[in-house]
């Protein structure tokens, strides 16, 4: 069976790394969720950040994501956040993500802020937290085909787009690794 990730904000903001979970999940690899929340904040700072990304825009994104997906939106209830009540958090903002993470349930949380999440409260919830490297690279080496599939079908949505800007897009992202691989196996 799949595994679960959370998908922080600072992870789905990014248009590459964004596609290549989804189209991963598409090809039933993995299982990524978010919550509301996590959208809201996703869009608030495309907004903010990209030129011409409009409200409108924000709004075409989330349903464009909810509609594909339609279990992957998880907002965490009351419960969750109970569940985390009283824990101290580096940054106080990201405990809606822990609390879609228990909610969801998802064994992962996927982020670039890997420091926000402390293993001593990660541990005391069965979570991990890994980076989109640490999602993707694992999925490269034990699904070549599959993931050059969804390596190609980020490449083929974004117009204009080509391997090698795909690729310099990973590595701008956060993502070496999976841009290193990915290099290997279109050579």
């Amino acid at each position: 069976m799949a595994e679960t990730y959370v998908a922080d904000a600072n992870v789905l903001y990014s248009r590459v790394l964004r596609d290549y979970l989804l189209y991963a999940m598409r090809a039933k690899l993995i299982v990524v969720v978010w919550s509301r929340s996590i959208l809201d904040e996703v869009t608030e700072h495309l907004i903010q950040n990209r030129l011409g990304f409009t409200q409108e825009s924000a709004d075409r994104l989330v349903s464009a994501m909810n509609d594909t997906y339609p279990y992957s939106q998880r907002d965490a209830q009351l419960a969750d956040f109970q569940a985390i009540s009283g824990l101290e958090l580096p940054d106080e903002d990201d405990r809606h993500v822990i609390a879609t993470a228990i909610g969801a349930p998802a064994r992962f949380i996927c982020t670039h802020d890997v420091r926000h999440f402390p293993p001593g409260v990660m541990d005391r919830f069965g979570l991990a937290v890994v980076t989109p490297d640490d999602v993707l690279c694992p999925l490269i080496w034990d699904h070549e085909e599959l993931m050059l599939w969804v390596h190609r079908m980020s490449v083929g949505s974004l117009p204009g787009a080509t391997d090698e800007t795909t690729m310099a897009a990973l590595r701008n992202a956060g993502a070496q690794r999976t841009a290193s691989l990915i290099a290997e196996l279109l050579h």
